[in-house]
């Protein structure tokens, strides 16, 4: 009697301000999570209900059975995926002063990351220094100038290098009682003010080259003095293995200079005599950028040797290393390739293994598809890629799309059989068919590395939560009956009311049998109170 006398005082007005502020209340909600869901790929929601209401609820008894086991068990995760998202320097990466800076200069645009700049300085400060630089004065501002995260303060840095090198030390030599003679001694250049200076100073990689030429005078001339003391102590061993990574260093990017400028063949034969030289350093993965320019060269005798080299199942792999690999059995067979044949005759033996090259390809990095079919917008490649990830993607895709499209009829057998890999692999977050279930951590890896105005490349896609869709679809529900109420406030009205009373009939139900059973008195004491 009380509920059916309640529902009736309520006007339409009340009706049209509760759904109202219902459509209001979820849709800030929606908002809320789309914005969460977006930045952390998780729902807010479901994260609070895991973190605070499964302990309540007594969801984590099981899991701290036993402490040790469990601390043990995320120490292990921690560092499983620590390992799985390594951060790999880009064997290909670009000059900052004649590229990158280019890019900017022309689109205003930061084509590179403060954490991508970050991890470079780190790799500065490991190859080009070591424990004895204060004993040399240009070493020692260098040394700082690696840290220093200003970019002109750097090129300043690199110039008082340069400068103190050119002070001359004199020596009195007498050898008249009534004159002096001076002996000029010229002190080494320091080869890694050239570099860098080579690398962020240089607009154009002309001008890059010449002082990367400069550089390796300086630093093979350090380099043979160390090789002959770096068995004299651990301070000459560190000092050799800083100049040797110096050298290797300056031989590299001076072929990656002829590459730019189109001397491939000479770039080629500069990567090979540095492979011989230093075979041990494969760590530079200097392999691939000779793939990149045998590739151009069309020598695809010479990349299928490379391949035979480093594809190796004891090497880690790549994306080069796996869509060369197919690149090259898809060149068998690319260019009489027709889909409706394939159909109506099944696959050859060649074509079967030109699939199959493909789908390993694309189980190791599903990025680079997009980028080699251009379904996705290229950008300039980061200083560092997360193997398996979209910054590995774009730094293949970014030097190789020119490859494939020289190979007749090999994106279109791309085009055809690349999505039947994610056929053979039911549920990659948990499974593998030739490799190791692909990682989760490299979404995080990259939006680091890459910049924001690049959308980032997700795999496998993340299903919306439950509770957007569900909050999508209460925000929508509650602003149709807001809308529904105010055109037609009357019938909404009766209709308001019969659901309301129909909601209520249990309640009144257990309401009249109570008063039934209980004495008129004492209801009567309990309504009062």
């Amino acid at each position: 009697f009380h509920v059916s006398m309640f529902l009736n005082t309520l006007t339409p007005k009340f009706y049209v301000a509760l759904t109202g502020t219902s459509s209001l209340i979820s849709g800030l909600i929606l908002i809320f999570e789309w914005w969460y869901f977006r930045k952390y790929g998780t729902s807010f929601i479901e994260q609070v209900s895991v973190s605070h209401l499964r302990p309540l609820l007594g969801g984590v008894d099981n899991n701290s059975s036993n402490n040790s086991n469990s601390s043990n068990g995320d120490s292990d995760s921690n560092r499983q995926s620590v390992s799985e998202c390594k951060v790999w320097r880009n064997p290909l990466n670009l000059f900052r002063g004649a590229e990158y800076n280019r890019y900017t200069w022309v689109t205003g645009r930061e084509p590179l990351t403060y954490y991508d700049m970050n991890l470079s300085a780190q790799d500065h400060q490991t190859f080009f220094t070591c424990d004895s630089d204060h004993l040399r004065p240009a070493d020692a501002i260098m040394q700082k100038a690696w840290r220093e995260r200003n970019p002109q303060a750097r090129i300043s840095a690199a110039h008082e290098a340069l400068e103190i090198n050119e002070i001359r030390s004199r020596v009195e030599v007498p050898l008249i009682a009534s004159s002096t003679i001076w002996e000029i001694k010229l002190l080494p250049k320091c080869a890694t003010a050239y570099i860098l200076l080579a690398e962020e100073e240089a607009t154009t990689i002309a001008e890059a080259e010449k002082l990367f030429k400069q550089a390796l005078k300086a630093g093979d001339g350090c380099y043979r003095r160390s090789q002959q003391l770096q068995h004299h102590g651990s301070q000459y061993e560190a000092q050799h293995r800083r100049d040797t990574n110096v050298l290797v260093y300056i031989k590299r990017r001076l072929a990656m200079c002829a590459r730019r400028l189109g001397r491939t063949r000479e770039a080629v034969k500069m990567m090979r005599d540095l492979m011989k030289e230093f075979p041990l350093l494969s760590m530079f993965n200097i392999h691939e950028n000779l793939l990149e320019a045998l590739l151009e060269l069309q020598a695809y005798a010479d990349v299928q040797a490379v391949l035979a080299k480093y594809d190796d199942i004891s090497l880690p792999k790549s994306a080069t290393i796996c869509y060369t690999a197919a690149l090259l059995k898809a060149r068998a067979v690319s260019d009489k390739f027709s889909p409706e044949a394939a159909s109506r005759r099944g696959l050859s033996t060649a074509e079967m293994n030109a699939v199959e090259a493909i789908h390993r390809a694309v189980e190791f990095n599903p990025h680079v598809p997009k980028y080699l079919l251009e379904m996705k917008s290229l950008i300039l490649p980061p200083e560092h890629i997360l193997k398996r990830g979209d910054s590995e993607a774009i730094a293949y895709a970014f030097f190789h799309l020119a490859h494939w499209k020289r190979v007749e009829g090999a994106l279109n057998l791309l085009h055809c059989t690349w999505e039947g890999t994610f056929r053979m692999i039911p549920y990659p977050l948990e499974k593998g068919h030739l490799f190791y279930p692909y990682p989760i951590c490299t979404e995080t890896a990259d939006r680091e590395l890459l910049p924001s105005f690049h959308e980032v490349s997700v795999y496998p896609k993340k299903e919306l939560p439950f509770f957007i869709l569900f909050t999508a679809g209460l925000c929508s529900f509650t602003a149709m009956l807001a809308l529904l109420t105010h055109q037609f406030p009357e019938l909404m009205g009766v209709f308001a009311k019969a659901f309301l009373s129909t909601l209520f009939a249990p309640l009144n139900f257990v309401m009249e049998k109570v008063e039934s059973i209980l004495p008129s008195s004492l209801w009567h004491q309990l309504t009062r109170i």
